[in-house]
């Protein structure tokens, strides 16, 4: 890394062969300069990275650094692929339209390729730690990433997340939130990760829909739920972080509203 007088964040953009997704995937990384000892580096990886550049994040993040809001995080945005709605999901089972059916292997890319790629790209053996974040279908892909690999991960963002991925059809006969949101029930009947933290953002205008009629928006109600397993499953509220915006909706916008409170959140000074 290189040493400059007034540190900031630096942006240089990649491209890296998949053998295991078939395809190239375009990376960009944000660096913080001025960085000496590289072991006190933390990575930060980013699904559908093509999102950051709307939101200014290299301001954003240069913004913080400067204050000394945050340390310095090494961050990767990792473009989505014309697959996004295959490769995201959740790797364990696919979604009832088999959406999500190329999530294992978009999981082994990131650790067998991806990672390996950063860490020989910027000579880093070992971060201090890894996190993983994402937005709407791509928050989903990084949570159950996180979740199934406490080994690699110790925190996840999730924005916006498409926590209402099932197995059945809500208009199908039998439909149960209960047993058929993929990710609640992966935590549900899972077994507690010790170390791991968790970020959720919701906001209260995400979307429209109300499928149970409780006055509460399906997304507030997806994000809350995820909320209570995690709690459930011997998590605490410092483990925990949910953002609920008032004024929230799916969109790039208020995702950089919440990113300064995530990145706050996760490596605070």
């Amino acid at each position: 890394m290189n040493t400059v007088e007034d540190p900031g964040y630096l942006t240089e953009q990649a491209t890296l062969f998949s053998v295991l997704l078939e395809r190239s995937v375009t990376v960009d990384f944000y660096l913080p300069a001025g960085v000496r000892d590289v072991s006190e580096i933390s990575l930060l990886l980013i699904n559908d990275g093509q999102d950051l550049a709307v939101m200014n994040f290299q301001q954003l993040l240069t913004g913080l650094y400067h204050k000394g809001a945050i340390a310095p995080v090494l961050c990767a945005g990792i473009t989505a692929g014309n697959n996004r709605k295959r490769e995201y999901g959740v790797a364990a089972e696919p979604d009832y339209l088999g959406r999500g059916d190329l999530a294992a292997g978009y999981t082994r890319f990131i650790l067998e390729e991806l990672m390996p790629y950063i860490s020989g790209k910027y000579k880093v053996a070992t971060f201090k730690d890894i996190a993983f974040a994402g937005f709407s279908l791509g928050g989903l892909s990084a949570l159950d990433i996180v979740w199934n690999h406490p080994e690699v991960f110790s925190k996840a963002g999730v924005f916006s997340g498409s926590l209402w991925w099932r197995s059945r059809d809500q208009e199908a006969a039998g439909y149960d939130d209960d047993r058929h949101r993929i990710m609640q029930q992966q935590i549900r009947n899972g077994s507690y990760r010790p170390g791991l933290r968790f970020f959720l953002q919701c906001g209260l205008m995400d979307e429209a829909h109300d499928r149970n009629n409780n006055g509460v928006i399906d997304a507030v109600d997806d994000t809350r739920d995820l909320v209570k397993e995690l709690i459930k499953k011997g998590y605490t509220p410092e483990d925990v972080a949910y953002l609920e915006l008032e004024e929230g909706k799916h969109d790039i916008a208020t995702w950089g509203t919440a990113m300064p409170v995530f990145l706050k959140w996760g490596w605070g000074r």
